[in-house]
């Protein structure tokens, strides 16, 4: 038996990250660390107004500035030929290029792109930039929702959804209406956004840059500059955390693509801080109102849930706010409707848990405050109401462990101790509230493909168009293979981040593992395959015309089943004189999947401590229970709750961006004034981690993890909160502002 077989991990083993060394010894390379030969430095000019346009742009000091080579303005940028498909109507334009950089003199928002200084070094281009003079005029703007809700408008791709009769809440005997506001959030992912583009002649660009899914990126650049598929190339083996962030092209990246193919030498173009708080996407803000009715025995009779969320004035940006309400409880009065408010403000962006986060923090809350009303436990009202059928789509589900979620959440948190009465637990001076909440989130698949190449040394190497931004990619696509090959998980390398590689899907929504690791799976298994067909047909070899049935598989050796011969993958390989096998493989979901509906399920217990006096919230624990299918890595399953959690208890309590109306800017627009959670607000993190194997969405039995985590977390903080005080906030973020 071949010694590799000994170092084999299975699937769920709590395996390190494979690229943790690679990352903190500094071997890992990110957007802005490629230094490519006479690579250059781009930095942006950006707009003081949020709408109008441009009278004047006054380059000539900046130009005269040591070291600068140009100043690319709309008026001397290269043309974008997909720019030019359509001048007002966004639906002819590249889709994810709505807005159109350096093209004319109009201004969509502040702190837009209106130069790009580009210099021998950073601090030369800054301070070029810095010389840049920009004249506009002015116009009267928008950015307001709350101030804005007559003009909304019905989606292009609307979301609207209904069963039974409309409003019915209202004939119930006990109902709940109420609205409820969540707050911009940022992104703000540790590696800001940057670029470096380089031309060879007209018709071949790469681009080292932070993406989520190069494939993608791929196909908008293809679109957006008129070239073919193998003149563009993407490299991106690395993301320093994205959450949605860098799900498409966004200006730096064409800034740099631009000013590249002006000067006919490698840019590179970073953000800063201030400027990812508005030119990198963010969860936008929404109002939704809510209307529950129940029967005196808490049974749902009808639910009205009406959402709104900004969008920008040049592009329509819609998410799933609508979707926990469509599908978490068994209700057969339905009316959810969604509608966009233009602003004159950036197009907002996917944000982890994009849609169904704001939206459960809308229906969590509302179901809390009928079970206060009914007098009812809140997980009892759940279970009430529990769907054992999706109720959006009339489908069974591939698989739902929820009940087990209230159960041993309940059961470790202790919420059988819990007295039921806001106001009546304290710790010393301090009020103690105990809240919950449920959670759901699509899990579905894609199609991806993955290469396998098995070289003569017993090396493996998969590789596949997909991203790595943090969750542990790497590490649990190296388990799969693993599990599957028996090959030692140090003997293999996943390559990532590259546009040439097989064709995957980009890292959002919750389906990597389930669609790339498939992917994975399959190739490894069609990779054995080959190998037994090499082996039962190679004259004069151990296992030469043995039916391919009575071979097994042990490690890295393929034997007889009765164990009378057995031969390993490495001299497989070299009986057949091949250096290495390669295998690529597609894999997609069957029809059956059509049959099911899949999604995850969590269930989340808080308890919180506030003071009286001040009204300051600390959380100080968490039991996060969750249903996620066949767990891949018990450590990086477990770093995804954490995460989500601590996210969760930023947009709980602080996270808020904070606009002044007057201008259309940004006033917290840094990690100084835009708060986020710290160690020192961390309170103990208990995870559950259900792990049970999902028999239908792939052939790991996994589901969705990322996202899950953080749906309804907010809304337990927030019925926490009114537990420990009796007052129900209903407009994130919770400050002490809004409790005294």
């Amino acid at each position: 038996m071949d010694e590799t077989a000994f170092d084999k991990v299975s699937i769920g083993n709590p395996l390190n990250r494979v690229d943790g060394q690679l990352k903190v010894t500094g071997g890992a390379k990110y957007a802005a660390e490629y230094n490519l030969p006479n690579v250059t430095y781009g930095v942006l000019v950006t707009s003081t107004i949020a709408k109008g346009r441009i009278t004047r742009i006054d380059t000539q000091a900046a130009e005269k500035a040591p070291g600068v080579l140009a100043i690319m303005t709309y008026k001397n940028a290269p043309k974008v030929p997909g720019y030019e498909a359509g001048t007002d109507n966004s639906q002819s334009r590249v889709f994810g290029q709505e807005f159109r950089v350096f093209y004319d003199d109009r201004i969509y928002f502040n702190n837009q792109p209106v130069a790009l200084a580009i210099a021998d070094t950073f601090e030369r281009a800054t301070h070029a930039a810095s010389l840049v003079q920009v004249h506009y005029q002015e116009q009267p703007h928008e950015t307001s929702t709350k101030n804005n809700l007559a003009k909304a408008i019905k989606p292009e791709r609307p979301d609207d959804y209904s069963r039974g009769a409309k409003d019915a809440y209202k004939t119930a005997p006990v109902t709940i209406e109420q609205t409820y506001h969540t707050p911009v959030h940022v992104h703000n992912p540790m590696e800001p956004h940057a670029a470096t583009a380089v031309w060879e002649g007209d018709d071949k660009l790469t681009v080292y840059n932070k993406s989520q899914g190069v494939k993608l990126a791929q196909k908008d650049l293809m679109k957006a500059f008129n070239l073919k598929e193998e003149n563009i190339q993407l490299h991106s083996p690395f993301v320093g955390g994205a959450f949605g962030s860098s799900s498409r092209i966004w200006p730096q990246e064409m800034a740099a693509i631009l000013g590249a193919k002006k000067i006919g030498r490698p840019v590179k173009v970073s953000l800063k801080r201030d400027q990812q708080f508005n030119m990198v996407g963010y969860r936008p803000r929404s109002i939704q109102k809510v209307g529950i009715g129940a029967a005196a025995d808490g049974t749902l009779i009808g639910i009205t849930h009406e959402a709104y969320g900004l969008t920008s004035s040049y592009e329509q940006f819609t998410e799933r706010i609508l979707h926990p309400t469509k599908s978490s409880y068994r209700c057969p009065n339905l009316t959810a409707t969604y509608r966009l408010v233009p602003l004159d403000v950036s197009t907002p962006c996917w944000t982890r848990g994009p849609g169904e986060t704001s939206g459960s923090f809308a229906l969590e809350s509302a179901m809390d405050e009928l079970a206060y009303a009914l007098t009812m436990d809140p997980i009892a009202l759940r279970l009430k109401n529990y769907a054992e059928v999706d109720p959006e789509k009339n489908k069974p589900w591939s698989s739902k462990f929820q009940k087990e979620c209230y159960e041993r959440g309940a059961e470790r948190f202790g919420w059988s101790k819990r007295n039921p009465l806001p106001g009546s637990m304290r710790s010393g001076e301090l009020l103690v509230g105990q809240g919950m909440s449920s959670g759901i989130y699509k899990s579905e698949r894609s199609p991806a493909a993955a290469r396998a190449t098995l070289k003569a040394d017993g090396t493996l190497t998969i590789q596949t168009g997909s991203a790595d931004t943090g969750p542990g990619t790497y590490t649990v696509l190296n388990q799969i293979a693993s599990d599957l090959t028996g090959i030692a998980s140090e003997k293999i390398k996943v390559e990532l981040g590259n546009s040439m590689f097989p064709q995957a899907p980009p890292q959002f929504g919750s389906h990597t593992v389930i669609s790339v690791g498939s992917a994975v799976h399959d190739v490894c298994v069609a990779l054995k395959q080959r190998l037994a067909q090499l082996a039962v047909n190679k004259e004069g070899t151990a296992l030469y015309k043995a039916a391919e049935s009575n071979l097994v598989f042990e490690g890295t050796t393929i034997r007889l089943k009765n164990g009378s011969a057995h031969v390993s993958y490495i001299d497989v390989l070299k009986q057949n004189k091949l250096p290495e096998l390669e295998v690529q493989q597609e894999a997609k979901s069957g029809p059956e999947v059509e049959k099911f509906s899949g999604k995850s399920f969590c269930a989340n217990f808080v308890e919180v401590h506030v003071h009286p006096a001040t009204g300051m919230v600390k959380v100080t624990r968490v039991v996060s229970a969750v249903d996620a299918g066949r767990v891949m890595n018990h450590k990086t399953a477990r770093s995804q709750v954490l995460g989500s959690v601590i996210w969760g208890l930023g947009m709980a309590l602080m996270e808020d961006g904070v606009m002044d109306h007057r201008y259309g800017r940004y006033m917290n627009k840094d990690l100084a004034e835009y708060h986020v959670p710290v160690c020192a607000d961390t309170p103990d993190i208990d995870v559950i981690l259900i792990d049970k194997p999902d028999p239908i969405i792939d052939p790991m039995g996994a589901k969705g993890l990322g996202e899950i985590g953080m749906i309804g977390l907010a809304a337990a903080i927030a019925n926490a909160v009114y537990h420990a005080t009796g007052k129900r906030i209903r407009e994130l973020p919770i400050t002490p502002d809004k409790l005294l």
